[in-house]
């Protein structure tokens, strides 16, 4: 059966709250008469005006407009003018909050993720937010898509992931100190397909509240 997309009340809260919710959902991406899917194994939050090292910091431009949409949208931009990054739109309109998925664990589609990334071992297709948007064939054409529609680009749910969580420090980051020391990365304590940071070596263990 192909998978349901998540709804949009899924994606309409914080994207502090969101983020760790992200992990062990599937990212389902269809692309010329296949699914490629993933397995999300870390994510980082950023919040509006109140997060220096968020794009939304300094308002809507151009090319963070995606962001301030309603929840539940993609925002697709481009980093060094090279790589591509895909981000989950959350939180109310206008708001521009918005998550980055950051690694994935490959599950379907590794052929056509091989074919895109070229000859690279299988836990690197997907161990990075430019390279999972290469495997998946992701790009500036998405930006703004609705993943509520369950074509093209989506998120399914699954069961909750039996990896600890761990919190951290964003990568690369720029910012005052405050976004640079906020633990909003969150990732699953020893996937191999989490992306290779020196800040994974400290792991400080995040429990998602129960509902």
């Amino acid at each position: 059966m192909r998978p349901e997309p998540l709804p949009r009340s899924f994606y309409a809260r914080a994207a502090v709250d969101l983020a760790p919710d992200l992990l062990g959902k599937r990212l389902m991406r269809e692309l010329d008469g296949r699914l490629l899917v993933g397995r999300i194994v870390e994510v980082e939050a950023y919040l509006g005006g109140e997060d220096a090292a968020s794009h939304a910091f300094r308002g809507p431009t151009p090319r963070n407009r995606s962001m301030f949409g309603p929840p539940g949208h993609a925002y697709v931009y481009l980093i060094y003018g090279v790589h591509h990054c895909l981000n989950i739109v959350t939180g109310p309109e206008g708001d521009g909050q918005a998550v980055l998925i950051r690694a994935l664990e490959p599950l379907a589609g590794l052929d056509v993720m091989r074919a895109h990334r070229g000859a690279v071992a299988e836990r690197d297709l997907t161990n990075g937010p430019g390279k999972l948007c290469q495997a998946l064939g992701i790009d500036k054409r998405l930006d703004g898509h609705d993943l509520c529609l369950g074509a093209g680009l989506w998120l399914a749910d699954a069961p909750p992931p039996l990896e600890p969580i761990c919190a951290g420090p964003r990568v690369g980051v720029r910012g005052d100190d405050a976004a640079l020391a906020r633990p909003w990365r969150y990732f699953l304590k020893d996937n191999p397909f989490v992306s290779r940071s020196p800040h994974n070596k400290t792991c400080v263990s995040f429990s998602i509240p129960k509902k």
